[in-house]
């Protein structure tokens, strides 16, 4: 199901800074109008958009608020409309920690509704964290992430990072981390986001809701 008309143009406006950013080579082909009320208003567009604006951030620290943002944008639209509110910088045990992002479990069905309903997963709220680093994420990133969930809080989190050298490892690391301590952790690396954008700029949005299911089952087996 694509996303709503409603969704896409409060999407554009919300995101407008970072889809200007990104738009400028899309704009010659599409001859979109800036001026438009809706702005950007299409879904293949943005997805084509945000995909280009990814591929474009280079890794490390210097750049990591703009992937910080960005992804911000890319996870409300990818997961819409089961994950929603997306809120930066959540503050949690009064201020002593904080949370790259987290978003409100808004599904009625699918695999978002699954994990609660199904696999009895915690995940009112879903914590992400956005590590923009050179390397790949490990065992320190996972144990910070883990470290932030909780009953309360969900159980159900996205790690998001650039890319992995050994992937297989580090599922075997989250696989640990639910197996002792029932913290279900996927990451999402760029390969993995790309992937997603190209499915809703080929109007396959309802494929994301099996692959995510597939990401989980890697996990969770």
């Amino acid at each position: 199901m694509p996303c709503t008309k409603e969704f896409l143009y409060n999407f554009s406006r919300k995101h407008r800074s970072v889809l200007d950013k990104y738009r400028d080579d899309l704009e010659k082909d599409h001859r979109v109008d800036r001026k438009s009320d809706a702005d950007v208003s299409d879904e293949k567009e943005i997805a084509e958009t945000l995909s280009r604006g990814l591929k474009s951030i280079s890794p490390g620290r210097d750049y990591a608020s703009k992937y910080h943002d960005l992804m911000i944008g890319i996870i409300e639209f990818i997961f819409f409309p089961w994950l929603c509110n997306p809120i930066k910088e959540k503050e949690i045990n009064s201020g002593r920690k904080r949370i790259d992002m987290v978003m409100e479990n808004a599904a009625r069905g699918g695999v978002f509704y699954k994990l609660h309903d199904i696999r009895k997963i915690p995940c009112a709220i879903v914590p992400l964290e956005c590590k923009n680093y050179k390397t790949e994420v490990s065992n320190p990133e996972l144990d910070q992430l883990a470290g932030r969930m909780s009953v309360n809080r969900g159980m159900f989190g996205f790690l998001c990072c650039r890319h992995f050298e050994n992937r297989s490892k580090f599922i075997e690391s989250c696989k640990d981390t639910y197996r002792d301590r029932k913290e279900l952790i996927v990451p999402l690396d760029d390969n993995t986001i790309v992937k997603f954008l190209h499915l809703i700029s080929e109007e396959k949005r309802k494929v994301i809701d099996r692959k995510i299911n597939d990401l989980i089952d890697e996990v969770w087996y």
